[in-house]
């Protein structure tokens, strides 16, 4: 249950950058309490995905397929741009996150 939850937590942490990205570009002051609401609803799972999982374990796999999920949808959505370079380190991204959760403990 604890990796479903941080699963939840990193689909979270994605939308909760790419929220002050839509903010940045001009939404509006009201627009702005949506990457607060965010940032404690992506706090408190983490939190909670750490009470099956070792933290360092846990916040790996979130701050990793965090960042990878912000750059992916960052180019789908805003039209950013990534190269080969980039995505290879990605990838090893992705291969640390699969060794981290074969070998994890929980």
């Amino acid at each position: 249950m604890a990796w479903l939850i941080l699963g939840v937590a990193v689909a979270t942490e994605i939308v909760w950058a790419l929220s002050l990205k839509w903010v940045a570009a001009g939404q509006g002051w009201a627009a702005s309490l949506v990457p607060i609401v965010l940032s404690f609803v992506n706090m408190g799972l983490l939190a909670l995905a750490m009470r099956g999982l070792p933290a360092g374990t846990a916040y790996a796999v979130w701050t990793g397929l965090g960042a990878v999920g912000v750059v992916v949808f960052g180019a789908i959505l805003f039209g950013e741009k990534v190269n080969a370079v980039q995505m290879g380190f990605m990838a090893l991204i992705i291969t640390g996150v699969i060794g981290t959760k074969l070998f994890a403990q929980a």
